[in-house]
């Protein structure tokens, strides 16, 4: 499957899709708040296609050869515009991955796993040492990915949002 994937910026005509698209997987991970709970955070979602037309972001959708958006992600070059509590934005050489969300559809195909090696690459790219994100417990098919990916555990960069234990991971980059 990720053979057929097309790794691409998100496009304007897609931001807002891109956003619903997130707000839903996002509301439908067992355990995690709902809207009503966390209007804040998915209406940070639901706008996070946009952050593509800002300096230092990405926004990534992985396309499928039929022309369908199969999952996205969001790379952010500069730690201090990351948008989390905690010290990650205090982090120097380092890049950020956000909200990576994979279409129910497409799940268990490699996609999240494609989009997080682009932002790596990107990273690498940017001349980055490390690339830095964030996922809860009940994130948990993310959270192995990411450790399979050789992601290891931060706490130093673990915070608490709206009683929502978050945990911080790193990937050293070797230049």
């Amino acid at each position: 499957m990720t053979e057929n994937l097309l790794i691409r910026e998100v496009k304007r005509s897609e931001q807002r899709m891109l956003g619903e698209f997130m707000v839903e997987v996002y509301s439908n991970i067992e355990g995690f708040p709902a809207p009503a709970e966390l209007p804040d955070y998915y209406e940070m979602l639901v706008n996070a296609g946009r952050l593509n037309e800002e300096k230092d972001f990405k926004v990534l959708v992985a396309e499928t050869a039929d022309e369908q958006i199969a999952g996205g992600i969001v790379y952010c070059a500069d730690m201090a515009k990351y948008g989390s509590a905690g010290t990650a934005t205090l982090e120097k050489h380092a890049s950020g991955i956000r909200l990576l969300c994979v279409d129910p559809r497409f799940r268990r195909l490699g996609v999240g796993q494609t989009l997080t090696n682009a932002c790596i690459a990107l990273a690498r790219q940017d001349g980055q040492q490390q690339v830095i994100l964030h996922t809860t417990q009940m994130m948990q098919v993310a959270w192995n990915l990411y450790q399979k990916m050789g992601f290891e555990r931060s706490p130093d960069l673990d915070f608490c949002a709206d009683g929502i234990d978050v945990f911080g991971f790193r990937l050293w980059l070797s230049q």
